[in-house]
């Protein structure tokens, strides 16, 4: 027998009611009725001023006092603020996450874009605290630890529930017990070195960038994985842009030219972060005649774009979609706790390994 109409509606009024927010398709699951069914019921409830419509979200018009979630129903009403670096391609895939998890909670997300400049997040949230944002997802550049530090003070008083996006605060500080999500980088240079020591290369290059956290935190894990790896018969790092060190702290190894440096260790293997560095490398050896994967196998990480060289680059692949999705899910959480309820959480995800055409077993012939 079909349910009454008004009936059905009354049980869609109670389950949205209970939940400050609901999904139209898991109204339409429960009740076990159409979508078409549940959103001409939302359409009409919502004329009536019970129920208020978002994007594929019903939220209930009661006061917050009396729902059932009281503080779940005002956090969905909330603006949250998102702080990126500006021209940062690698966390596009982080914001998408972000952006999906709060959109379905009917949370208003406001991007604010950092320019390249010490310090330049601070103002940003300082605005975006004032324009009524209940909460905070960022990602601050940190090219060093000086930075870093100047930031740990404001960002650890701020007043508002604060998720860091792939920034993991050093032990001990001012944030170390901030909520952060982030990609498990020793584990991703961890599947880099054993993807390349199965396929028998034994001496490997390293490259990274000298102006992330990423990359700090990469060079740290190249070091201790290819030093203690008894299949590893010599390593070295440089900058993948040696420019970019001219006139830092760095041996002239460190600063020098790949080609270069692959031959005088006899490396038959690079990881290189991140992939546009890594693409431009690649055109680099081949100018110089040195084929990829034959003469010499590239990982790159990030993999953002790798997939598209010639060849396509095997890549490490961190979650960047599941960072943005999971800290902004972490972030709803605290927007629906007591203050204080609940400890600091520190997630980190599982980079994968992407293997393409870049990537085969070294020939006999030795490098250069």
């Amino acid at each position: 027998m079909r349910e009454p109409v008004d009936l059905r509606r009354q049980r869609i009024l109670a389950a949205v009611q209970a939940r400050g927010t609901a999904r139209v398709r898991d109204l339409a699951d429960e009740l076990q009725v159409s979508v078409v069914t549940v959103r001409r019921d939302v359409e009409e409830l919502t004329r009536e001023g019970r129920l208020s419509r978002g994007h594929g979200v019903v939220r209930s018009t009661l006061a917050a006092e009396e729902a059932s979630s009281e503080v779940a129903g005002a956090a969905a009403g909330d603006r949250v603020a998102v702080v990126v670096p500006v021209r940062h391609s690698y966390l596009n895939e982080a914001l998408h996450g972000a952006r999906t998890v709060l959109e379905d909670a009917g949370v208003r997300m406001a991007l604010h874009l950092a320019p390249q400049a010490s310090g330049a997040e601070r103002p940003l949230v300082e605005r975006a605290l004032a324009d009524g944002a209940h909460g905070l997802l960022i990602a601050p550049r940190w090219r060093g630890r000086a930075e870093e530090e100047a930031d740990h003070e404001w960002l650890a008083t701020l007043g508002v529930p604060t998720v860091l996006m792939e920034r993991r605060p050093w032990r001990g500080s001012a944030l170390h017990a901030l909520d952060s999500v982030c990609s498990d980088h020793w584990y991703g240079a961890h599947l880099a070195v054993e993807h390349l020591v199965g396929l028998g290369h034994r001496r490997i290059v390293f490259a990274t960038r000298h102006d992330s956290p990423t990359a700090r935190s990469l060079r740290a894990a190249f070091a201790e994985i290819a030093e203690a790896h008894p299949l590893v018969e010599r390593w070295a790092w440089t900058l993948v842009a040696p420019e970019a060190g001219a006139d830092g702290p760095y041996s002239a190894d460190e600063t020098a030219e790949l080609p270069a440096l692959m031959r005088k260790v006899g490396a038959t293997a690079m990881v290189l972060h991140g992939d546009v560095d890594a693409l431009m490398i690649v055109q680099r050896l081949a100018e110089e005649a040195v084929r990829v994967p034959e003469d010499c196998s590239v990982v790159a990480y990030d993999d953002v774009v790798a997939g598209l060289g010639s060849p396509p680059l095997t890549a490490v692949s961190p979650p960047k979609t599941e960072v943005g999705s999971t800290a902004a899910e972490l972030l709803l959480q605290r927007l629906s706790e007591t203050p204080g309820s609940r400890p600091g959480r520190r997630v980190e995800l599982l980079p994968r390994l992407m293997v393409r055409g870049s990537t085969d077993r070294p020939t006999d012939r030795p490098t250069g």
